[in-house]
């Protein structure tokens, strides 16, 4: 019924860190006080991953509510909201349903930038000792 909103929720929030994390990523560069020999990826980068990851599956479940008519264009807009039976009803979905894809979602984030990290730093790897020969 709104399970969408929980993603849609998390995905604010992590749009505005990300916006945060870029501005001080963009003053450290200015200032050059990042200069580290390690190469990694930004972590405003990986949390553009997760905001689209989020802003993509909210827009998808979104769609697919107002495709059965669960999302309507007037007031209250979720039918659910109707009378205080479905309103319960919808709120435990967003608690169970909509929690657990929030949480899916962000694991699988989890392991995408473990893995990314773990490519970037075996090319590095594997560059200085192309460099050492």
């Amino acid at each position: 019924m709104a399970c969408f909103v929980v993603s849609a929720a998390e995905a604010v929030i992590v749009t505005a860190v990300k916006k945060v994390e870029e501005k001080k990523e963009l003053k450290n560069v200015e200032k050059d006080i990042d200069k580290h020999e390690e190469v990694s990826i930004p972590w405003s980068r990986k949390m553009g991953w997760l905001t689209k990851m989020l802003w993509g599956g909210s827009a998808l479940l979104a769609f697919e509510h107002v495709w059965h008519g669960e999302v309507v264009p007037w007031f209250p807009f979720l039918t659910a909201m109707s009378n205080a039976e479905d309103a319960a009803e919808m709120f435990h979905e967003m608690a169970t349903v909509g929690v657990g894809m929030a949480s899916l979602i962000t694991v699988v984030w989890i392991g995408m930038c473990a893995a990314a990290d773990a490519i970037v730093k075996r090319s590095a790897k594997e560059a200085a000792e192309k460099a050492m020969m």
